[in-house]
């Protein structure tokens, strides 16, 4: 051990003791020694910094990233690095469910996690058996299949549904119809699957079996679908694509044309599902049922866990050996998947993420009355939420952002407000005030040119 080497007393691995040095002058040297990097760790860690001015990120640069570092959070709140409290409307991309340090689910994370993390699915695992069942219990499926992430439930969903034709004796039709402005996933087959050309640069050929059509727009549907389409995938609100609502009739519709043509209905709720838009399930809202969802985000709360649901038809050629995950569905995910439905299906919960919703919506309705210059419209239901702008969406996160107040950039340049769906009144009355402030501080100023000429006169 050399003399550089961590001591019982101070787990930092310097050896050095712990101050509380002024940054102010910090000037990183080209090559530090052992020595200085750990008292530079040690300085960083005692006080706030700017991470992009004192080192650089090993991290692959995938991410426009704000200068912005959270360490702990309680409700809909976080705090930074730095000690500064953000009220967080945008909850993760909603998946901040339940918001953070929630009880009950550290609880079930510190129960679970001293017990059993992991096992692989070679094996039973009740905590995924509980959950699966009840999620079969309250929706329209009969089977689950866990994953660790939206996309991987994604790709679950398309297999299933090719699958299905495929021991139908129709292995032709493979293909699936879906939507311009859609979001499914990073994989190299959602990304096909969503048709977004920023996405799809350079990463090859497209995957071949998707076809787009403009969203909301029926007779472009019908028009598409020929003899190797298989299915169509919708998100009933588009997330990423800008809050944008499929009407219930237009879903309706998708069910009829589904049914008529004999093509498998699959929903895309991996923002819109587990309460979010005041219903359990967003196809609630329309009374339409699919044949497989897709869900994640929010029922892990914060930790990574998705699933697709299927009817026993659509999933009947998944089979033993046709699908597998290393991690999805282990002890731990599933435990904390089912402490979230503990808290969202508990009497008058999912209630109160309506009635909050139409609160927020309301007041989102009167500060675009106020900000015209700035908000074009309210979209959304629920705690799905978006407003669209008549200002750069990135330069109005900043503005709410300068305001403590996060949201979301989306598409089509709308803001979204994903926030936890545990807040209440206080904390729609604070976003409303931040969000109010944020419209003062981008509204176009009046051109003042008029005054000007007239006081010359």
């Amino acid at each position: 051990m050399d003399s550089d080497a961590a001591t019982s007393s101070n787990p930092s691995g310097c050896g050095i003791e712990l101050g509380r040095p002024d940054l102010a002058e910090y000037q990183p040297a080209e090559m530090p020694s052992r020595r200085d990097r750990c008292r530079s760790d040690l300085e960083l860690s005692t006080r706030a910094f700017t991470w992009s001015a004192l080192v650089t990120s090993s991290l692959l640069p995938a991410y426009a990233r704000a200068d912005l570092a959270f360490e702990r959070g309680e409700g809909a709140w976080l705090t930074t690095t730095a000690g500064e409290t953000f009220l967080d409307f945008g909850g993760g991309i909603a998946v901040a469910s339940l918001g953070y340090s929630h009880p009950h689910l550290v609880a079930a994370l510190t129960e679970q996690g001293g017990k059993l993390w992991h096992t692989s699915n070679l094996f039973q695992i009740p905590q995924a058996e509980r959950l699966a069942r009840r999620l079969t219990d309250v929706t329209f499926a009969d089977y689950v299949f866990f994953t660790n992430s939206g996309a991987e439930a994604l790709e679950g969903a398309i297999k299933t549904a090719r699958k299905y034709h495929y021991v139908s004796g129709r292995p032709e039709r493979f293909r699936i119809l879906t939507f311009e402005g859609a979001f499914h996933g990073r994989t190299t087959t959602t990304i096909a699957a969503g048709g977004n050309p920023k996405y799809l640069e350079g990463f090859g050929p497209k995957a071949e079996g998707f076809d787009q059509v403009p969203f909301g727009d029926l007779e472009a549907v019908k028009r598409a679908v020929g003899p190797a389409t298989g299915a169509i995938l919708i998100e009933p609100i588009q997330g990423e694509g800008g809050i944008r609502v499929a009407a219930p009739e237009y879903l309706r519709a998708l069910r009829a044309l589904c049914d008529r043509e004999g093509l498998l209905l699959v929903f895309d709720e991996v923002q819109t599902g587990v309460g979010r838009t005041g219903k359990l399930f967003a196809y609630e809202l329309s009374g339409v049922v699919p044949d497989i969802m897709a869900i994640a985000k929010g029922i892990g709360g914060g930790f990574p866990l998705g699933a697709f649901l299927t009817t026993r038809e659509a999933g009947k050629g998944m089979t033993a050996g046709s699908h597998g995950t290393t991690f999805g569905g282990n002890p731990l995910a599933t435990a904390i998947g089912n402490a979230v439905l503990d808290v969202v299906l508990a009497p008058g919960f999912l209630d109160h993420v309506a009635l909050i919703g139409t609160r927020l919506k309301q007041g989102l309705a009167a500060l675009a009355d106020r900000h015209a210059s700035v908000i074009a419209e309210v979209r959304g239901e629920g705690l799905m939420l978006g407003l669209a702008l008549r200002v750069p969406v990135n330069d109005f996160a900043a503005a709410a952002r300068a305001e403590k107040l996060l949201v979301i950039p989306a598409g089509d340049n709308v803001a979204r407000l994903l926030p936890p769906l545990v807040i209440g009144e206080a904390e729609v009355t604070e976003a409303l005030a931040r969000l109010d402030a944020a419209c003062r501080s981008i509204a176009p100023q009046p051109a003042i040119a008029a005054s000007v000429g007239g006081a010359l006169s």
